[in-house]
Order: C-alpha cells, then structure tokens, then sequence
C-alpha cells in the first residue's frame, strides 16, 4: 500500500544534466517563493539530483540526492533537452520509486519522456511539445498521446506540453492545492493569464486578446459580469456587433475553445471561488454563477473539478482554518 505522505506542501523539483533551463527554472519561481499575499504555508522545495548541474556559467547545487524522491508530496520532473538519447537509469529508477511510494508526479514539456520511460505513462492519456508528440507516441505506444491540450491531469500523474503551458501546469497544482483564489494571486505576482484549462489548445494564434482594440476585449469583461443570467452565442455575438459564426472565429484564436466552453468554465471558476470564500448554498451559488439549480451546479462542477461542490467547500475551509 502507497504511504501516507504527512505534509502536501512539499515538493521535489528534479535537477540534473540533460534538463531544460526554462522548465526548471520555472518551476523553481513558482514552488520555491511564496506570493507575499498568500495566506498561510507555501511549498517546501527541494532541488534534487546526484550532482551539481551547471547551466552556462552558473552551477546549480541540488539540495538532496535523487533518493529524496519518495519522501515528497509533489515531484516536478522539467524538460529533458536529448530525447534521442538514453535516458539516466538512475532518474528513471528514482522516479518510479517515488510514484510507487504514493508522490504526485508531474513532467513539465518533454519531461514526459522520463514519466514515460518508467512507465508511469503506459495506459494513459499524456502530452508534450507539439514539436515531440509524434516522438513520444512512436517510442511509447502504450501512450495515449495528446498533441493537442496545454496538460493532461491524471491524478497523480500529470503531464504538460512546452514552455508557457508549463506554467499552466504549475498553476493548477497550485489550484488543486490551496484554491482557485491562491493561484489567482500566484498568477498575478508572475503576470499571466490566471487560468488556461487543459484542454486548450496547445497552438493558437493570438494567445489572450491583449490589445484594446481586439474583437473580445470589451465583451469578456462584459460577460464575467453577467454569469446569472443565461447568456447565448446569439447573444455574446449582438452585443460584440458580429455573427456568431464570426464570434466563435475570434474565440477559437484568441482561447482555443468555443464561447460556450469558455462561458462554462468562468462559471465554474467563479463558483470556486464562491464555495472558498462565502457561506452561500448551492444553490444560491448555482443562481449566482447562471447554472440554474444546484443539482445542474453539482453535476457540473464534480465533471469538471472531480469531486463534489460540498466536498470542495470542506477541503478549501478547513485548510484555511490551518493556516
């Protein structure tokens, strides 16, 4: 039976020769320093590897040897730069030892050839660059391989494509971990958009409509303050002065998503945070967010978040009160 593992702050960022700089580094920013308005703990980091790693003219000293692997909550394995190349045994080993001992594991970019290789992949949906799908789904065909979403949440794996959606990833445990409100504050200290579900396109023309003048730029506020009411495409399409066939266009590049996924996910979003911050009822939630009833807010939110509205409430409060 996997451990039972006593402090879910901490977290294991792997660091040896062959990894990528911007993945690791990455990681290291947002698991290694708290947002100074984040309430309570923050993550215990640990940089782990057999020796010490040198990027350019700086030499990165590991804090611990691979061997710390199974003691933590939460192991960040980056990018790995020769995916043509054997892998250590050694990394291999000690990530497997780790997901056998009951640690969460999530690979940053090609870092999924690692999670691959020690078999942690096989019978799952995972992802990686773009540019190294076809790589990894030919050297893995046990690998259910997904060129086309930013992350891939499979519990205690995770897997996420190249470069910015490494940071999508991050942001999600961090939305797992402490709320939606907390990774919100995180997003804010790093400057990026607060959330990019999964399954959003890896590529995408224009990312987030960030010039004023953008076709969507006055219409998503315009929604985010009307989640009550029960908006349609028709009606997002009127009030942007386009066609719907025009407004599902400019979502799809500006979101990699439709209008009403994206309208979906706001609610759920929003009830998230509801349910962290208030004592409403669900259904007042339900009203509050434009899902109607609270059995349609239920059904929804369990599909989307994985557990329950209830049982989210409970786990965000009491965290809150331990802190």
């Amino acid at each position: 039976m996997p451990r039972t593992i006593p402090d879910m702050n901490s977290v294991a960022l792997v660091a040896t020769d062959g990894m990528l700089h911007f993945e690791l580094s990455l990681a290291h920013e947002v698991f290694g320093s708290a947002p100074d308005a984040v309430p309570g703990p923050w993550y215990d980091l640990d940089v782990c590897g057999p020796a010490p790693v040198r990027f350019g003219r700086f030499l990165l000293e590991p804090d611990h040897g691979l061997d710390r692997l199974p003691s933590a909550h939460t192991v960040i394995v980056p990018g790995w730069d020769d995916i043509d190349g054997d892998l250590p045994a050694d990394l291999v080993d000690a990530v497997r030892a780790a997901h056998e001992a009951g640690a969460r594991i999530a690979s940053l970019c090609t870092g999924a050839f690692v999670l691959a290789a020690a078999g942690l992949l096989d019978g799952k949906r995972a992802t990686t660059h773009w540019a190294h799908t076809d790589a990894l789904a030919a050297r893995y065909p046990r690998v259910e391989v997904d060129p086309d979403v930013l992350y891939v949440d499979n519990g205690t794996v995770l897997t996420s494509a190249g470069k910015a959606a490494a940071m999508d990833l991050c942001l999600h445990l961090i939305r797992l971990d402490h709320g939606s409100a907390v990774a919100n504050i995180a997003a804010r200290r790093l400057v990026v958009p607060p959330h990019r579900a999964g399954g959003q396109a890896q590529f995408v023309t224009t990312p987030v409509p960030a010039r004023d003048d953008h076709p969507l730029a006055d219409l998503l506020p315009w929604v985010l303050e009307r989640l009550d009411q029960p908006l349609t495409v028709e009606d997002l399409a009127r009030r942007a002065r386009m066609s719907s066939r025009h407004l599902t266009r400019h979502f799809h590049a500006a979101t990699g998503t439709t209008p009403l996924q994206w309208l979906h996910t706001q609610r759920i979003r929003r009830a998230q945070e509801l349910l962290e911050h208030t004592d409403d009822s669900v259904d007042r939630i339900a009203d509050t967010t434009g899902m109607g009833t609270a059995t349609t807010l239920r059904r929804h939110f369990n599909r989307t978040v994985g557990v329950p509205p209830d049982s989210y409430r409970r786990t965000f409060r009491s965290r809150a009160r331990e802190a």
